[in-house]
């Protein structure tokens, strides 16, 4: 079982060496490209502050300042800055990363290139995404209408992830013989996720913490931001929902699924059952890592389920890191 195992992806691994990812990658490349230059453009120099005198050039990887003759890379300052793969490349990776049931490690065969080098760019670039979309989403879904669907759903965290457990197979419901396990953690290690649903707007949160006033609270707040004014509030009958103070209406499950006008959490269950076989995939997660896997699972969705074109995505990277730098 354990040289089945090995062999698994050595066919696909052997295609892949046999072909070239730069011809597939550059017009993402190229893309890429295009979309930073035109956040440079559009924003004041990082050194002096003017507004409106970043000039950029095709052909050139380089942007500058009218001003103050400031010129940086069109990467710096963004996820796509210093290193060793190609922008398309990273792209590509990013969205293979959120948007398939590939693992990290699975990407990083595909790609032939060292799990870590793979991992360390997707959490970076992660954290551009979650940081870049609220802005992003403001200009290409200004409006998100009709009711809000509310609920939330346990996931068990793994407390060893990242760490160096004392292997204990049979107790942690794991092989006896060394090596990683698929132990998912004690019953204590589980973390509330709420997710908030409203048009094609996907919110989702997992956060440490007994109350799930707490879970709901943070949803219903970024779903608000993301979509003002919030509306109607939907939900099942939970005793934390009933203390809410948004305009709120209920399905009560042990009677009905939907109500005699039309009050249901549907969107929210079928929301769940796309979250839960990707996150699957990391065979256990930790709580940080949890929370920010899901809360970039959401907005991913979000754009997937309006059609957002590629560009959204860089746009997300280029937003926030340029906005931060200055």
């Amino acid at each position: 079982m354990h040289r089945t195992s090995e062999g698994m992806g050595w066919m696909i691994r052997q295609v892949f060496e046999q072909i070239s990812w730069e011809p597939v990658v550059k017009p993402l490349s190229d893309l890429v490209k295009s979309r930073l230059k035109e956040a440079w453009s559009e924003r004041p120099c990082p050194k002096c502050g003017a507004e409106g005198h970043i000039q950029t050039w095709d052909g050139c990887d380089r942007v500058q300042c009218r001003c103050c003759d400031h010129s940086p890379r069109y990467t710096s300052g963004t996820p796509f800055a210093n290193k060793e793969l190609a922008d398309g490349k990273l792209l590509l990776i990013f969205v293979f990363y959120v948007d398939t049931l590939l693992s990290t490690r699975a990407i990083s065969r595909f790609f032939i290139h060292d799990y870590h080098t793979i991992a360390d760019a997707i959490d970076e670039f992660e954290a551009a995404f979650l940081a870049g979309f609220p802005a992003v989403w403001s200009t290409i879904a200004p409006c998100v209408g009709g009711p809000t669907q509310v609920d939330e759903t346990p996931q068990t965290c793994s407390g060893y992830k990242g760490k160096n457990p004392p292997r204990q197979g049979l107790e942690r419901k794991g092989p006896v013989e060394p090596g990683r396990s698929r132990w998912t953690g004690d019953p204590g290690d589980e973390v509330t996720v709420a997710g908030a649903c409203r048009g094609p707007l996907r919110v989702i949160h997992g956060l440490d913490g007994s109350k799930y006033e707490d879970e709901l609270e943070l949803v219903l707040t970024e779903t608000d931001d993301l979509s003002q004014p919030l509306g109607e509030v939907w939900s099942d009958a939970h005793r934390a929902y009933l203390a809410m103070e948004y305009e709120h209406r209920i399905v009560v499950h042990e009677e009905e699924f939907v109500t005699e006008d039309g009050v249901h959490t549907n969107q929210v269950e079928c929301l769940w059952s796309v979250t839960e076989p990707w996150l699957e995939k990391f065979r256990g997660l930790s709580r940080e890592g949890l929370q920010t896997a899901v809360h970039t699972f959401g907005f991913m969705r979000s754009l997937t389920l309006i059609k957002a074109p590629i560009h959204g995505v860089i746009d997300c990277f280029a937003l926030s890191s340029l906005q931060d730098s200055t």
